[in-house]
């Protein structure tokens, strides 16, 4: 394993808090193949860092072409328009970020993963890309009139820790809006989910992606991750208010929505 160094890429100074994180500094990191379901934030940035380059392909392949119809119901879900301001957490490459742009908003991509935002800021250098930890957000309080969050609570450390976050950096009246893989809704189906999920995916990634291993943690965590009843707790737990949720594709995918009072 080697050492990778990293650079960075720094918003509009407004927008960080007086004790920011890591979004205009230099960083080095020891490559991992994967995390574990510990999901120590060092070791899913590095995995993440070892995927970023086909992480989108893969993203593809392994739902089966959904995940641009899934993106669209997300944008749809945050409704962005000219003059709002979006954080997009767990952003990855700015994919999603791009589609809330597209509709004028303005929107800051914040990512754990340097060589995630490496690849995306080649791609799209027009997005303000930000280094962040979701549960030490380096933003000023209520400087969001959203917050979203696809694909990615299920690989923070401390979920509840960064529902508050995310509420804290949000603007009074404005919306979290998360979309992860769920528990799909019918028993039978939950069967064969599971199949595909241990034994198709990482097939699909020993042929399309440079690191099984990571793939074999994604299908991990998924099986791991709370039902969409027990996310909806952990949100209103964390003081988010009127919490609510859309299942997707049968509940492999869960869409919930919540409003900071």
């Amino acid at each position: 394993m080697g050492v990778r160094g990293h650079g960075a890429y720094c918003p509009s100074p407004a927008k960080l808090s007086q004790n920011g994180g890591a979004s205009c500094a230099r960083l080095g990191r020891v490559l991992t193949t994967r995390a574990t379901l510990d999901k120590h934030r060092a070791d899913v940035a590095s995995m993440f860092d070892g995927v970023a380059q086909r992480y989108d392909v893969m993203n593809s392949i392994m739902t089966l072409g959904a995940v641009d119809r899934w993106r669209d119901l997300v944008v749809d879900a945050v409704e962005p328009a000219p003059g709002q301001v979006i954080l997009d957490l767990a952003a990855g490459t700015g994919t999603s970020s791009a589609t809330f742009a597209a509709r004028g908003a303005d929107v800051y991509p914040t990512d754990i993963s340097m060589g995630m935002l490496q690849v995306g800021h080649r791609r799209q250098p027009e997005l303000h890309f930000v280094a962040g930890d979701a549960t030490r957000l380096p933003y000023a309080d209520d400087s969001f009139d959203a917050v979203t969050i696809s694909y990615g609570l299920r690989n923070v450390e401390d979920t509840s820790a960064a529902l508050s976050e995310m509420l804290r950096v949000t603007r009074p009246g404005g919306r979290l809006v998360v979309c992860e893989f769920s528990t799909p809704t019918w028993g039978p189906f939950r069967r064969v989910y599971k199949d595909y999920l241990l034994g198709a995916i990482p097939a699909m990634a020993r042929l399309a992606s440079s690191n099984r291993d990571a793939y074999d943690y994604l299908a991990e965590s998924i099986l791991a991750w709370p039902d969409q009843q027990h996310l909806a707790d952990l949100m209103a737990g964390a003081g988010w208010q009127a919490v609510a949720w859309r299942n997707i594709s049968g509940g492999v995918v869960a869409l919930h929505r919540a409003w900071k009072a």
